[in-house]
């Protein structure tokens, strides 16, 4: 695993290093003392996780998550921090996890065996291009995807992202994560079905989607297949 840690504090950036290192037995990590360095390394190498302090001169962490979006591949981010009043801020950028400074010893292992449960399982993820970004999401918060000609419209709680892929390809990636094909253009996370009709489902946020004739048989048995669990 490759960790980027940043802290402008060089006695915390070490001690930080040295635990991770004990911790991740097979990591390689870099560390940064400026968050305008870690900025720039971002930009031209991947990393799989991120500890990233928040207050910090120059760029603070706030301002280097809310740039994480523009990167190919997003790493797993974890606020480290002293200002506990912060937690609620930094919810906007959805980290992996926050560890505080005056819990370090505590907190840090269990986030870090979290993260690495988290990157053995890739499955839990679809990957995608939206625009000029690389968007990935975790495929729980997807509800359903919606063809749209020769688009494809990606539907989470508090977004709805616009793709240029097919239905047919995003079934091909995510029909082993959980995701069936009710319809010619819906594909819908079995997680969000809350009532299952005869020609229709209706999912959790309330919506209905439905159920084609050439889809309902094989649609429904794996529906009844999970609802059973």
């Amino acid at each position: 695993m490759k960790v980027f840690i940043c802290d402008d504090e060089p006695r915390i950036l070490k001690s930080i290093s040295e635990k991770v290192k004990e911790i991740l037995a097979d990591c390689t990590v870099n560390e940064f003392s400026d968050s305008l360095s870690l900025l720039e390394a971002l930009k031209s190498e991947e990393c799989e996780l991120l500890l990233l302090d928040i207050d910090m001169p120059q760029l603070g962490g706030l301002e280097i998550a809310g740039q994480l979006k523009l990167l190919r591949q997003k790493p797993l981010l974890v606020f480290v921090t002293s200002h506990d009043e912060l937690v609620y801020d930094s919810l906007l950028f959805h980290p992996f996890g926050f560890i505080r400074k005056s819990c370090l010893d505590t907190e840090l292992k269990k986030v870090l065996r979290d993260c690495e449960t988290e990157l053995d399982f890739p499955d839990k993820f679809y990957t995608f291009k939206c625009g000029s970004e690389n968007v990935r999401l975790k495929v729980s918060e997807i509800f359903y995807l919606e063809s749209e000609g020769n688009y494809l419209k990606v539907y989470t709680k508090g977004q709805v992202y616009r793709i240029r892929d097919t239905i047919a390809a995003a079934q091909e990636a995510l029909s082993e994560k959980g995701f069936i094909r009710l319809h010619r253009g819906f594909l819908v996370n079995q997680q969000a079905v809350k009532v299952l009709g005869s020609d229709e489902a209706e999912l959790a946020t309330g919506e209905r989607i439905p159920i084609g004739r050439n889809y309902a048989e094989e649609a429904k048995k794996q529906l009844m297949r999970y609802m059973r669990k």
